[in-house]
C-alpha cells in the first residue's frame, strides 16, 4: 500500500458517493482519481485497467459537461433506461470486445490476469459510457465489474484497492437503489 494508494482510494469513493447523489461535482474527483490509478495499475502490470484509466479521464470530462448540460436543461440530473435491443447490444459488444482484448493482452504482453483483467475493463468502459448518458443499467455493470475486481486486485495484492472496490459494490447497489428511485419520481412528474 503506497501513499498514492490512499489518497486514490480516498478520492474514489468521494467520487463514486457523488455519482450515486447524481451531483456533477463527481467529475473533478474522479479526474484526479483515474489519474493516480493509471500509475497504481501499471506498475501492478494490470495494463488493461491502466489504460483504461485514460479512457475513464476523456470520459469523465465528457460527462462533466453532459450532466452539467443536463441539468441545466431540466434542473436536476435526469435518468434514463436503455431498450432491450440496445441492452442485447451492450451485452454482444462488450462479449466481443472483452474476447478480443483479452486475447491481445494474452498473447502480445506480460500482462496478470490478462482475460479477467481485459473483461472487467470492457465491462467497465460500458459502464463509464452508460454512466456519462445518465443510463441507470450502468449500475448493474458496475456491480458485476466490482465482484470480479475484487478478487483480481486480491489475488494481485492491491488490499486497499480491494476493499475500494468492496466499497464501490455497495455504492453500486445504492446507485441502483437511488438511480431507480429517481426513475419513478420522473414518471410521477411526466404523468
Amino acid at each position: 500500500m503506497t501513499g498514492l494508494e490512499i489518497v486514490a482510494f480516498l478520492l474514489g469513493i468521494a467520487n463514486v458517493t457523488l455519482v450515486v447523489r447524481r451531483s456533477v461535482w463527481n467529475y473533478p474527483f474522479g479526474l484526479v482519481m483515474v489519474a493516480l490509478y493509471g500509475r497504481i495499475f501499471l506498475e501492478a502490470r494490470l495494463y488493461s485497467d491502466a489504460i483504461l484509466q485514460m479512457f475513464f479521464f476523456v470520459v469523465q470530462l465528457y460527462g462533466w459537461w453532459s450532466w452539467a448540460r443536463n441539468r441545466a436543461q431540466a434542473g436536476a440530473v435526469t435518468v434514463v433506461r436503455l431498450r432491450n435491443r440496445d441492452q442485447v447490444r451492450w451485452a454482444i459488444g462488450c462479449a466481443v470486445a472483452a474476447a478480443l482484448w483479452g486475447y491481445g493482452m494474452h498473447r502480445f504482453t506480460d500482462a496478470s490476469f490478462p482475460w479477467a483483467d481485459a473483461a472487467l475493463a470492457i465491462t467497465s468502459v460500458a459502464a463509464q459510457i452508460l454512466m456519462s448518458r445518465r443510463a441507470i443499467e450502468n449500475w448493474w455493470l458496475w456491480i458485476a465489474v466490482d465482484i470480479g475486481s475484487v478478487g483480481l486486485y486480491a489475488a494481485k495484492g492491491l488490499w486497499l484497492t480491494m476493499l475500494l472496490y468492496t466499497i464501490f459494490l455497495g455504492l453500486a447497489i445504492w446507485g441502483l437503489i437511488d438511480w431507480r428511485a429517481a426513475e419513478r419520481r420522473q414518471e410521477r412528474a411526466a404523468a
